[in-house]
Order: C-alpha cells, then structure tokens, then sequence
C-alpha cells in the first residue's frame, strides 16, 4: 500500500497558520433522542418532547422507520431556547414520525456522485464543492445532505458500497492544479469535459464553521495556493450557533485577507425563518424598536455586521422553502427584507429536493413559486433578487413562471404552464437559457410528476437520452428503496459530465478516495 504524503503548507500560507488561535466553544449540544429518552438531557430541554412523542419515536427504534437512521437529532442550547417560542425552528430540528411514513426519494439527488471525480470534491460548472466535514451544530430534519450527516452507505458507479468521504487537502489541490492546467493548455476549456477553470470552491459539509479555525485557515490557504479565485463557506452557523464568529476567528479571516487580497471571499448563509434572529415578544410579535425597525438578536446581529462590514466578503442567504417552517409568504417577505436592510443580498430560494422521505418537508413545486412571488410583492427592486431553483441532474434550474388560465390551441395547456429554465450546468453551461414548459399539476413535488404533461422540452429536463458507450452509475442506499419507477440497480439518467463529454466531441478533442475524516467534537471546534 502506498502512503500518501501528506500536504506540506507553503511560506506564504504560513503566515496565516501561524497566527491561528483555537479558542474552546460550548455549544451546549444535546446530540439524538436518547437523552430526552432516558431523561439525562438538561432539565430545561426536557419539555421539547412530549411523553406521547417520545413513547412514539421509541417504538420506531430498529425498524426502517427508525428517524434517526434517517437523520440523526442534534441542536444547540442557542437553537434550542429560539424554538421554545417558534414552531417554525421547533419543526426545524424537532423529529417525528412523521418523517418516515413514506420512505420515497433518492439517497444521491441531482446524481452528485456522477461529477465526484475525487472523494469529497463535486465539480459542477466552473465551480468545486468539498464535502470538508460532515455534521453541523444542529441537524435540520429537511436535510438534503442526510446521507452524509447520517453516514450512509451509498452504493457507487463501480458496485462498491460505501459512506461518502470526506475531501483532503492535498488531493483537492491537486486535482484543481492539474484541471487548469489542462484548460490552459486547451485554449480555455477542458479537452474531455469542455469545462472551463476551475476558479470558485466552495467549502460545505456539514457545516465548515464546525471545523476549528486552524483547519478552516488551512483549506483556506491551500485552496488560494492552488489557484482558486474565490472561495465560498456554506454554513447555517449564525442560526445555531452565532458566537462561533468571534475575535478569534476574524482576526484569523482578516490575516488571511491581507496575505492573499484577491481571493474573494463569499459567505453563503441559510437563515430558513425571521424567528432565527429575529426578536419576539410573550405575545410571539416580533419587537420593534423606537425608529421602528424590527430588532435583531444581539450576538446574531453583532456577527452579521462583523461580516458584512468587511466590504471584501459578500453575505449572501438561500433557503428551501420547507412545509411547516417557512411556506409563509409574509415571513418569507421579513426575511428578504430585513436582511437587506443589513447588507446580506437575497441569493437563492429552493424549492426541496428528492431526497429520502421528501414527501414530509417539500412543498409543491408551484406552491413554492406562488409563495416567492406573494412574498415579494411590497419589496423593492433590490431586495427581491432571488429566485426560485429545483436542481435537476442537468443543473441548476429556475422556476420561471406559473400561469393560470389556458393556453389557446396548446394542447395540455388547459390549466396553465409552468416554465423551466436552465440556470447553470456543467462544462461551458450550453443549456443555459433554455426552457422546458409542462402543464400544471398542483400536486407535484418533483419532476417525475410532470412527465405526462411535457409540452416543449428544449432544455431537455425530460427528454436527455442516453450517450453511446457510457456505463450509467448506481447510488443507492441499503436502507431505503428505489425511489417510483426505477428498482435498485436499474438505469438512471444519464451522468451529465458523460453527456458534455459526448456532445462535445466535435469541438474537442477526447481521450478514453480517501476515508472519511472524524467528526470534529465540540469541544475541539
């Protein structure tokens, strides 16, 4: 077997690493049912579950309704005394039977295994992500990452099963080193895939703001070392845990900024609720001040503004819009515009993907779309940017339109269309821009609920056929069944970056892991 070296930092990167301090964080964690079961949890949290709730999750222990096989509970005392007065947080991170009453879904949405080149790194776009750790301080039931916070065994292209990994530093920096240099060397864009450089990383998990700041400082490094542009940390930590941003930890982000001033800096946060940081009164009103702006939390709003005030990082937030916690289209309009009025722009609203068990937490579809745009009305120009996305294997794909009467001499249309229009998808994005139209179906969660209803597909979200000489992957869970229509084993789609490939071979010219890392413990965070 042979030994991987392991990643030797550079001079430039060390003077950031040396000036590192890990400060200790007692995030007061109450981790799975057990401790509300057996009554050892703090006696304050007792109450979060009823007896009769308890006894219920109880009997569902060791079967396929286990909700904790599933997804693990997790959340911190912060989240937990925000959810006393909200039902919206309190659904967020409270299980329930309900969660596995219908055990449908995918444990891979969208195929992320298919553009996984290297363990814990997806390469969609000009883009990376890097799974970098695999748990956040809480754990919300709507999860779409519950296969790799419950560490699952996902069965892979090759018929190996196995628990996703986790990304390492030097395979990552590798990978981004050689990617651009084959682009370079081909004139702009990769002479397999047709993907342009790699210039963006995103670090996401789990939640990389549960990593301690020596580590968060070392992909940060080695990521501007290898040649990224711009580096993005995904992290729902200004909800569950805002004192994590500290003076230790921008004096950190701050050194890093003045050792490599032209790497951007994007934080890409996920405030699902105004009750998140919002104040409320005994009543459940949220509390003004005397200038009549709705007042904030303090440590949430103190680390907001430590963010934001750095005009060098952008502060960007995204939410799925979930039943039971934010399908509400005056609390989505708060959250649009009170983050505005403190600097953090409105990024994306999703609607849930098609994970296991989705029916529990997804909207439809065009309920999701009626929300967004119910919420935005009342808003100004600039805080009503984002848009609604569902990701489809083929990308990133926006919900344009929903309309209501019929459509004159379109068949199918007789109860109005929904528009689809792709947003982004890998290599040079040749599908952006182009629209797929079904008829209605108010009913629908995910795309397969429109398969009878296409009416123009140009995008090709319905209609992408399958490449000569490409061998489908397999990813499914041994927990879970085969999500409707398809049984374990059988054809998928077709991998997006075998597809590029494919239908790029007249303008280019073609040629025929690591183990998972440990859970990083509170106390060391």
């Amino acid at each position: 077997m042979v030994m991987k070296s392991k990643y030797q930092p550079t001079e430039r990167e060390q003077l950031v690493l040396d000036e590192v301090e890990n400060p200790r964080y007692d995030r007061q964690i109450v981790n799975g049912l057990e401790p509300f079961m057996s009554g050892s949890a703090p006696e304050e949290f007792r109450n979060f579950y009823t007896a009769q709730e308890l006894s219920d999750l109880s009997q569902l222990r060791g079967t396929e309704r286990d909700v904790e096989a599933r997804m693990p509970v997790k959340l911190t005392r912060h989240y937990f005394e925000m959810a006393k007065s909200s039902s919206a947080i309190k659904k967020l991170v409270k299980a329930s039977t309900d969660e596995t009453v219908d055990l449908e879904g995918d444990p891979d949405p969208a195929n992320q295994l298919d553009y996984s080149p290297i363990e814990g790194l997806l390469h969609k776009y000009e883009m990376a992500l890097l799974y970098v750790i695999s748990t956040c301080s809480a754990h919300c039931r709507f999860c779409y990452r519950e296969e790799l916070i419950g560490r699952k065994e996902i069965e892979r292209s090759d018929g190996t099963v196995k628990k996703k990994g986790l990304a390492q530093v030097g395979e990552v920096t590798e990978y981004i080193r050689t990617h651009n240099e084959a682009v370079a060397s081909n004139g702009g864009t990769h002479p397999e895939t047709g993907r342009p450089k790699l210039r963006e990383i995103l670090l996401s998990g789990g939640d990389p703001m549960v990593l301690p700041n020596s580590k968060l400082a070392a992909w940060f490094t080695a990521l501007a070392e290898a040649g990224a542009e711009a580096i993005r940390v995904g992290t729902k930590e200004l909800a569950f845990y805002p004192d994590r941003f500290d003076d230790a930890f921008f004096a950190m982000i701050d050194r890093f900024h003045e050792v490599y001033p032209d790497v951007s800096v994007r934080f890409m946060i996920h405030f699902n609720h105004p009750d998140e940081f919002l104040l409320k009164d005994s009543d459940g009103n949220y509390m003004a001040g005397k200038d009549g702006f709705l007042q904030w939390r303090p440590n949430t709003r103190q680390a907001v503004d430590a963010l934001v005030e750095r005009g060098w990082i952008s502060v960007e937030n995204q939410t799925p819009i979930i039943a039971g916690v934010n399908d509400d289209a005056d609390a989505l309009r708060i959250l649009q515009r009170t983050l505005k009025g403190v600097g953090v722009e409105n990024h994306y609203f999703f609607c849930g993907r098609n994970i296991v068990a989705y029916k529990a937490f997804n909207v439809p579809i065009e309920t999701a779309w009626q929300l967004l745009n119910d919420s935005q009305r009342g808003l100004s120009g600039v805080e009503s940017h984002a848009r609604l996305t569902i990701v489809h294997y083929k990308g990133k794909t926006e919900v344009s339109a929903v309309t209501d009467g019929p459509i004159a001499g379109l068949p199918g249309a007789e109860n109005g269309v929904v528009i689809f229009k792709v947003l982004r998808n890998p290599a040079h994005a040749p599908d952006r821009g182009k629209v797929t139209i079904v008829g209605r179906n108010p009913e629908a969660l995910w795309f397969d609920e429109y398969e009878d209803r296409v009416l123009l597909d140009e995008a090709g979200l319905f209609s992408q056929q399958r490449p000569s000489g490409v061998t489908l992957p397999r990813s499914r869970s041994r927990h879970h069944p085969a999500p409707k229509g398809r049984t374990p084993g059988q054809a998928r789609p077709a991998p997006l970056m075998a597809v590029v490939a494919s239908n790029e071979r007249r303008s280019h010219s073609t040629s025929p892991a690591s183990a998972p890392a440990a859970a990083v413990q509170d106390a060391q965070a």
